[in-house]
C-alpha cells in the first residue's frame, strides 16, 4: 500500500509539473495569453484595492462623509457595466442601493446606459425594495418602461455590428424590463401622451430603416448567389456525366460510386439553394416592423445563410465527384489536386460569413445579454 500510495503521489507531482512547465511555455511564447494573464492580474489587483478602500471609508462614522466618497464611484461604476464594483460597494454600504444619480436611480440608470451586467445585479438579486423602483416615474410621467423605450447611447449601439443587430438587442432591452414593470405601465402616458411602445417607435425609427436596408441588402446578394447556384446545379442534373447508354437510356456510369456522390450532392445543393432563395425573397419582402427584428427577421436569414452554406459545399462536392469521375480515376493524385482545390471555395465562403452567422445565432438562440454574472452575496428579498 505505501509503494502504491507513493507511486501516486510520484504520479501527482509529475502531472502538476507538467501543467506549470506547460503554463510557463505558454506565458512566456504566446503574447496573447500573456497579456490576458496581464490583465487578469491587473483586473485582481483592482478589486483588492477596492475592497482595502471601502475597508477604510466604513470607518468612517459620518453617513454623508460615506455617501460623499461611494457616491461617483458607483454612480460610474453603473455607466460603465461594471457590476464588480457595483456589488463590493453594496456589500460593504448597503445603502448606497438607494443612490441617484440627478433624476433617476441606479436601476434606470443601468437601464439608459444600457449596462447589462449591472442591471441582472439590481433587477435579479441586490433589489432589497423593487416595489418603488417599479412605481418610479419621473417629472415628464416617464415609467421604467419608456426609459428601456429610449434610444441606447452610440457607443452602446456600436458594440453590435449591423443597424439589424443593433435594433434586435434593442428590442431585447425592451422586452427584458417589461419583465419587471407593473402590468400596467405598458399601456400608461407620459406628458407627451406617449405609451411606451410608442415613445420606443419614435426613438427607434431611424435605427429601424438603417436596419431595414442593411436587412435588404445583404438578402439581395445572398438572394444573386443562390439564384447562380440553382441554375449551375439544375444544368448540371439535367447534363448527365458520361452520357447515356443508346439501347438502354441509362447513364454509363450510373454504378460508380463517383457519380452516387455527384448525383446525391447536385440534389442537395439543387434543394438547399432553392431554399435558401425562397428564404432571402421572404426577407425582401417582409413588413419590417420594430418587432419583426427580434426574432423573426434574423431567423430567416440564420436559416438562409446554413442553406446557403450546405448549398456551396455540395455543389463544390459534386463539380469534384465530376471531375474524378471524367478525368481521374485510377489516379490518385488527381484526386489529391481535386480535393485540395475544393477547399479553397468552401473555406473562402465560412472565412467571409461565419462570423455574420454566429453573431446572428448568438443574438437570436445565445444565454442573452442579461446573464447573472455577478456572484452576489446580499439577499434577495
Amino acid at each position: 500500500m505505501k509503494r502504491k500510495k507513493r507511486r501516486l503521489c510520484f504520479y501527482h507531482d509529475f502531472i502538476t509539473l507538467k501543467y506549470k512547465l506547460f503554463d510557463f511555455i505558454l506565458l512566456t511564447t504566446v503574447p496573447h495569453i500573456k497579456k490576458l494573464q496581464e490583465e487578469k492580474v491587473k483586473y485582481e489587483n483592482a478589486l483588492l484595492v477596492m475592497k482595502r478602500t471601502c475597508e477604510e471609508v466604513g470607518k468612517l462614522l459620518r453617513f454623508c462623509e460615506i455617501r460623499e466618497h461611494y457616491l461617483v464611484a458607483i454612480n460610474t461604476a453603473v455607466k460603465y457595466d461594471t457590476c464588480e464594483v457595483v456589488e463590493e460597494i453594496i456589500t460593504y454600504f448597503p445603502q448606497a442601493i438607494s443612490t441617484w444619480d440627478n433624476e433617476y436611480p441606479l436601476i434606470q440608470l443601468a437601464i439608459i446606459n444600457r449596462s447589462e451586467r449591472v442591471y441582472s445585479f439590481l433587477a435579479h438579486r441586490a433589489m432589497t425594495n423593487k416595489h418603488r423602483y417599479k412605481l418610479w416615474v419621473d417629472e415628464h410621467k416617464n415609467n421604467i418602461l419608456h426609459i428601456a423605450g429610449k434610444l441606447a447611447p452610440i457607443d452602446k449601439l456600436n458594440l453590435v455590428s449591423g443597424a439589424a443587430l443593433q435594433m434586435q438587442r434593442e428590442l431585447q432591452w425592451f422586452e427584458e424590463v417589461k419583465k419587471i414593470a407593473c402590468p400596467w405601465h405598458e399601456n400608461k402616458k407620459n406628458n407627451k401622451l406617449e405609451k411606451p411602445i410608442m415613445l420606443f417607435r419614435r426613438e427607434h425609427k431611424q435605427l429601424r430603416k438603417e436596419g431595414e436596408e442593411w436587412m435588404k441588402k445583404t438578402a439581395d446578394s445572398y438572394t444573386i448567389t443562390a439564384a447562380l447556384i440553382i441554375t449551375i446545379v439544375f444544368a448540371a442534373a439535367i447534363t448527365v456525366p458520361g452520357g447515356t447508354d443508346d439501347n438502354t437510356g441509362k447513364t454509363i456510369y450510373a454504378t460508380k460510386p463517383s457519380f452516387i456522390i455527384f448525383a446525391v450532392s447536385d440534389a442537395i445543393s439543387l434543394f438547399t439553394s432553392t431554399t435558401s432563395l425562397l428564404l432571402f425573397l421572404s426577407i425582401l419582402t417582409a413588413r419590417y416592423a420594430e418587432e419583426d427584428f427580434h426574432h423573426k427577421l434574423p431567423k430567416r436569414l440564420i436559416f438562409g445563410l446554413t442553406m446557403l452554406f450546405l448549398s456551396v459545399t455540395s455543389m463544390m462536392v459534386a463539380f469534384s465527384a465530376t471531375l474524378y469521375l471524367m478525368f481521374g480515376q485510377g489516379k490518385a493524385w488527381i484526386l489529391i489536386l481535386i480535393a485540395i482545390l475544393t477547399c479553397l471555395p468552401i473555406a473562402s465562403f465560412v472565412t467571409l460569413q461565419l462570423p455574420l452567422l454566429v453573431d446572428l445565432i448568438s443574438s437570436t438562440y445565445g444565454r442573452g445579454i442579461f446573464v447573472k454574472r455577478c456572484d452576489c452575496r446580499i439577499k434577495q428579498s
